[in-house]
């Protein structure tokens, strides 16, 4: 036991006062004349002994009601484990988790309420001199800075339910970058939260010792949930009349089992193809949806289920373009023949081929390139180039980095020494030697998306181009060649490169008939249709709300008032939203940057002035719906693994945070007991 004021423990030197009263009691007795018999019926036998004792308890009860009134004004205190009692100012900052998954429910409302509630009490424990944090999801700005009391509670009146989430050890981190330039005798930190699995990373916590953090779980009644995970398409490009198949992944986090469940799908607000899907507790399913679409265009979608009583995940939004036409250049070589008087003579084969409305193509030959229309296809095809200048070489490779499709085939007596260079800054393999030996393609990559629906079933004994002359392409491991075709001598026939944002297709052969039957062969109408319709850019279906992803747009830049905008539906959740975001240009390729501006789940669409340029489309954060939560003991494991010395756990029950936490930064305290037992004496 120790005491707030020990100097008041020099009083106890009054207890002689009642002493030196037993000792020389100074008693005046009275004399009484009365009749023997009178007296003498009434007068009660009291013996000695009885009457010393009754003194001797007197005493007692004097000495006892003065040392618990002296007790009384020392405050003394019992100190909580491990605890020690700091005077001064002291710095306290409490993070609220407001995420969805505090909209759940257990016996005294939701859980942001009770997180509400025991955010006030604690700070109800301290001292109205101290300052405060109030931390929430949103990390707004107005909550990085220290406030008194008042403020603080007029802050947490203001937090709602946000759908930004954030993990353990980035809270951790904001509170500590704070937290370290302040010189207070004290720094504690409060984490309020449900500690979902999925967020709750301690292990992850760049810890600063100096700053005492408690953890306080709270539980809901009820942890299941149903919800639809993500949505993607089995081929990674849309086009009219086609057959689309969309994989949409449904989760359920609960121990119910369920049947005969609907999914429906909606494309520009017309319900689509109907499904149903069965799934087991605590696992994952994925349903299938078919369905052909006869409009080219902007496409905004959403698929849903239903599901109660978390719902915010039940309907999962995304969105794709469907282009009316694919423009293709191809780049002829400009020793045409004599008999030839357009470079369209000696491309039939491309020509014939991109005869299909859905092209656009545009022969043009090496010598009169026009570098500033290159931006406005999305294949180019270098159709016997003998030799690769240095300044196409240049803006090939801006094509290919803006996310442009490149497709090489070489010239009959190509000057390997400039195709070295070229293809090697597009980081593909290149024309090591010509290798005029009779060969054929003895390999086809079936697996590759250019050939995975090309055949309804696997052939036994495949027809494949024969090649009577090849030039060699290099082997490399540090290129990320993924063949297409393959030779039976080993070599590459075709292949493919990742560069930039953008492909390179690499073909062994010329298109001359001399060096392969590939132009004539079945192979080469799907493997370039192929390779010119997976030109078109891939963009995500959705982005996620509260992670800064960056959208990235083929537009002219924007200038004066012709800005981009991001509008919301006007019959959705985003239903007359409109912002300007932040844009950056960066060699020729701009980049469009939300800044967690938007915070509706949705279908938005992308404005450049009056043109609407692309859709787009925002999901909540999937990390709230699993609501699988770590208990107090797992709490504990968890911290002591990741060896946060200064973490400790608190469970305060029915009793108020308050008391509790006053208890244990000032130890139990026992002066008002010590009233309670001053009066009790002073009264027998």
């Amino acid at each position: 036991m120790k005491f707030v004021n020990p100097a008041f423990l020099f009083a106890l030197s009054a207890i002689a006062i009642p002493i030196i009263i037993h000792l020389f009691n100074f008693r005046k007795y009275k004399k009484v004349y009365f009749t023997n018999v009178r007296f003498l019926r009434e007068v009660q036998q009291e013996t000695q002994s009885r009457s010393r004792l009754r003194h001797l308890l007197v005493l007692a009860c004097r000495i006892l009601a003065l040392s618990f009134l002296v007790f009384a004004f020392a405050q003394p205190f019992i100190p909580a484990e491990n605890a020690q009692v700091v005077a001064g100012e002291k710095v306290i900052s409490v993070y609220i988790d407001n995420s969805f998954s505090m909209d759940a429910v257990n016996k005294n409302g939701t859980l942001l309420d009770e997180a509400k509630k025991r955010a006030a009490e604690i700070v109800s424990a301290f001292k109205a001199s101290d300052r405060f944090q109030l931390l929430t999801n949103d990390f707004e700005g107005r909550h990085q800075r220290l406030v008194n009391r008042e403020e603080f509670l007029e802050m947490l009146d203001e937090v709602r339910i946000s759908p930004a989430v954030r993990s353990a050890s980035e809270v951790a981190s904001r509170i500590f970058d704070l937290l370290s330039g302040e010189t207070a005798v004290q720094k504690k930190a409060y984490f309020i939260s449900d500690f979902q699995k999925t967020v709750t990373d301690l292990g992850q916590v760049k810890n600063d010792t100096a700053v005492l953090c408690t953890l306080l779980p709270i539980t809901a009644l009820e942890k299941s949930n149903v919800y639809i995970d993500s949505c993607w398409f089995s081929s990674p490009v849309r086009q009219a009349g086609v057959n689309e198949q969309l994989n949409v992944r449904i989760r359920n986090v609960s121990g119910k089992t369920l049947e005969n469940n609907p999914v429906k799908l909606f494309i520009n607000g017309q319900q689509k193809t109907p499904a149903s899907y069965n799934i087991d507790p605590e696992s994952e399913t994925t349903v299938m949806l078919s369905f052909a679409l006869r409009e080219t265009g902007i496409q905004q979608c959403r698929v849903e289920i239903n599901d109660y009583p978390v719902t915010f995940d039940d309907k999962f939004f995304f969105s794709f373009d469907v282009a009316k036409n694919i423009p293709v250049m191809s780049i002829n070589s400009s020793d045409k023949p004599a008999d030839a008087d357009n470079p369209e003579n000696q491309n039939k084969s491309i020509n014939k081929l991109f005869k299909d409305s859905l092209f656009l193509l545009t022969n043009v030959q090496e010598n009169k390139v026009d570098y500033s229309q290159l931006g406005n296809n999305k294949l180019i095809i270098l159709n016997g180039l003998k030799n690769i200048s240095s300044g196409m070489a240049q803006e090939l490779k801006r094509f290919v980095d803006n996310g442009g499709s490149l497709l090489v085939f070489p010239h009959a007596q190509a000057d390997l020494g400039s195709y070295k260079p070229f293809l090697s800054a597009l980081g593909a393999n290149g024309y090591e030697r010509l290798d005029t030996v009779n060969t054929k393609v003895d390999r086809l990559n079936y697996e590759h998306e250019i050939y995975r629906d090309v055949f309804e079933k696997r052939p036994d004994n495949i027809d494949l181009p024969v090649v009577l002359g090849h030039y060699a392409i290099t082997k490399s491991t540090r290129s990320n060649e993924e063949y297409l075709m393959r030779l039976q001598n080993g070599n590459v026939f075709l292949a493919r490169y990742a560069s930039g944002k953008g492909k390179v297709y690499l073909c062994a052969v010329p298109l001359a008939q001399d060096f392969s039957n590939f132009t004539r062969h079945a192979l080469f109408v799907p493997t370039v249709y192929k390779i010119a319709v997976f030109s078109q850019a891939v963009r995500p279906l959705f982005y996620t709300i509260g992670r800064d992803e960056v959208i990235d747009v083929s537009a002219t830049t924007p200038s004066g008032e012709n800005v981009f905008h991001i509008r919301g539906e006007q019959e959705g959740p985003g239903g007359g939203f409109d912002i300007i975001p932040e844009h950056r240009v960066v060699d020729n390729s701009i980049s469009v940057y939300v800044r967690g501006q938007v915070q509706s789940s949705g279908n938005y669409t992308l404005w450049l002035g009056e043109n609407r340029l692309t859709g787009l489309s925002f999901n909540y954060d999937r990390k709230e719906s699993d609501l699988n939560c770590y208990t107090a003991e797992e709490l504990t494991a968890k911290k002591d693994e990741a060896g946060l010395q200064n973490f400790s756990l608190l469970e305060s029950g029915a009793r108020s945070l308050t008391d509790v936490l006053a208890e244990i930064d000032q130890g139990k305290k026992l002066w008002r007991i010590c009233i309670l037992l001053a009066l009790l004496f002073l009264g027998t």
